[in-house]
């Protein structure tokens, strides 16, 4: 996935990238591999917010759906030109601030209700999902600083690992304190980190159209 230098124009996008990088299979296989791990937590996740009462796991499964919808999309995508990732990756930008938006207008009504969520569940579910998310974020490390997209993949799947950790320290919280502040609070969390996130992907994918090739190799944090 390595960019290529026009000699005659700098500040073309296409002109950085004008046909499509050579394909990484392994890179669609990590993909693959990815999608089918963030559906099936979903599904788990889901079900288990419902039944701890917990919106923060509530929040983590919508999280694992986007992320999903997220590696489709890379997938789809991988193999085109610059241009076409870097659009992509503005879609999804979009997308992960409107899930953060979401998920904020969902933890304030869960604070207004009040309701204290089970924290035995949602420590043993965060520590399933904190599992499957190292095993996808190690598969996609050597990625994340490809391109945009890739950039994108990759910040999502270390938010999830962030956010999988602070489900399990909402639910000690929530064990301890007998309140579902700890569990409000994580879900506030997650919302700010898709939104930061969110802003981070867009300003990149912006860059990459524009064509600043000073900004397409630096590296995720």
């Amino acid at each position: 996935m390595r960019l290529r230098k026009s000699s005659r124009h700098a500040l073309s996008c296409c002109d950085h990238d004008c046909s499509a990088p050579q394909t990484d299979e392994r890179y669609r296989r990590v993909l693959w591999a990815a999608l089918a791990v963030n559906l099936a937590m979903f599904l788990v996740e889901i079900v288990a917010s419902i039944i701890a009462g917990s919106v923060s796991l509530r929040a983590d499964a919508l999280d694992f759906l986007a992320d999903a919808a997220n590696y489709a999309i890379a997938l789809a995508v991988v193999g085109l030109a610059l241009r076409w990732r870097a659009r992509a990756a503005l879609l999804k930008g979009g997308v992960m601030g409107l899930f953060g938006l979401w998920v904020a207008a969902g933890t304030v009504s869960h604070a207004i209700t009040a309701t204290v969520p089970r924290a035995e569940l949602m420590g043993a579910i965060g520590l399933l999902a904190l599992a499957a998310n190292l095993a996808v974020a190690g598969l996609l490390y050597r990625y994340r600083a490809a391109d945009s997209q890739a950039m994108s993949v990759w910040l999502c799947t270390r938010n999830d690992c962030i956010a999988n950790i602070a489900v399990m320290v909402a639910g000690a919280g929530v064990w301890v304190s007998g309140s579902p502040w700890p569990d409000i609070a994580v879900a506030a969390t997650i919302a700010g980190l898709g939104l930061s996130s969110a802003l981070r992907i867009i300003r990149r994918a912006r860059a990459e159209l524009r064509g600043e090739p000073e900004l397409f190799g630096a590296p995720a944090a």
